[in-house]
């Protein structure tokens, strides 16, 4: 962080999104942090049908914030809802615990200034207390996926939701989240749609996000969407040989239990509404996601274990 980053005022470019459910004391917390940015971010709050007083205490202690207190947990779609209140250029989405490191937001809006094809910046991530870097960060530096285009850094095929800023007109062109994903690596088919339709996705290392990880989560139910929406992503926009050979190694790297039996149930009941909207990746893109099969096998920060 430099002076001219907390000094240079407010920035109108950049919203800030974030979604949280029954985490009240992490949602203030990082809505402390917000608030201190020096880009000034207005602030959407979408509260996805807490019990536990969040909206409340929300409305008490951050004023200043939009809150949608949703009356149901409407998982990653509550980032769309919050969007189609904002009119900045640039979203940066946030994480009921996590909160943007002062002057990361103008340094993200800055690249997508000057780089029209870029539709999403994803930051490096430290892991609080202690301020280690996130293991996915490695990952993201050394980004195996190529890019026709000059991009301010490593290009990606997918993002991470909590650590990011993308691009509000390329997000609302091609839907935002899929309403059937709810949650759990719920990034990647909106990122392929995204590169579909011509956008690029990169990682800048100066753009940072602070991560302290609630113990407010259920791990189990956590993996169980996250296999399920890989395999559903897998089958709604692969070619058939990634098909069979994605599935494949999802299945055998993930732990032999109920919490995997009951993510490859919840996949192939939805087998009906995947092949009525399957539709393969064209072959530039499929190009990024097959690059990038070594790293997702070998990676210990995407293992589906709890």
């Amino acid at each position: 962080m430099t002076t001219d980053d907390v000094t240079s005022g407010p920035d109108p470019r950049v919203a800030v999104v974030m979604i949280t459910h029954n985490r009240r004391d992490e949602a203030l917390r990082s809505l402390g942090r917000l608030r201190e940015l020096p880009e000034a971010p207005h602030v959407v709050v979408v509260d996805n049908g807490s019990t536990d007083g969040t909206a409340e205490a929300i409305r008490d202690q951050h004023p200043w914030a939009e809150l949608i207190a949703s009356t149901e947990n409407l998982g990653a779609v509550g980032r769309n809802v919050a969007v189609e209140r904002l009119d900045t250029p640039y979203v940066g989405f946030c994480d009921d615990d996590t909160w943007w490191e002062p002057g990361s937001l103008r340094r993200a809006a800055d690249a997508l200034d000057a780089h029209p094809t870029l539709g999403v910046v994803t930051g490096k991530i430290l892991v609080e207390p202690g301020g280690t870097e996130d293991p996915i960060n490695a990952e993201l530096l050394h980004s195996p996926v190529e890019t026709a285009g000059s991009m301010p850094g490593p290009a990606l095929g997918s993002f991470l939701a909590g650590a990011s800023v993308i691009r509000r007109s390329a997000y609302t062109a091609v839907g935002g989240f899929h309403e059937r994903l709810w949650l759990g690596g719920e990034e990647e088919l909106l990122a392929a749609d995204l590169a579909t339709a011509g956008w690029e996705l990169c990682h800048l290392p100066d753009v940072v996000v602070h991560h302290q990880a609630s113990t407010a989560r259920d791990p189990h139910l956590r993996r169980r969407h996250g296999l399920r929406n890989t395999l559903w992503f897998t089958w709604l926009r692969r070619p058939f040989p990634a098909v069979l050979r994605r599935t494949a190694h999802v299945l055998t790297g993930a732990p032999r239990d109920r919490v995997t039996a009951a993510a490859v149930l919840d996949a192939v009941r939805g087998l009906p509404w995947v092949l009525r909207e399957r539709r393969p990746l064209p072959v530039h893109v499929e190009r990024r996601f097959r690059v990038l099969e070594a790293s997702q096998r070998a990676s210990a920060a995407r293992r589906y274990v709890s």
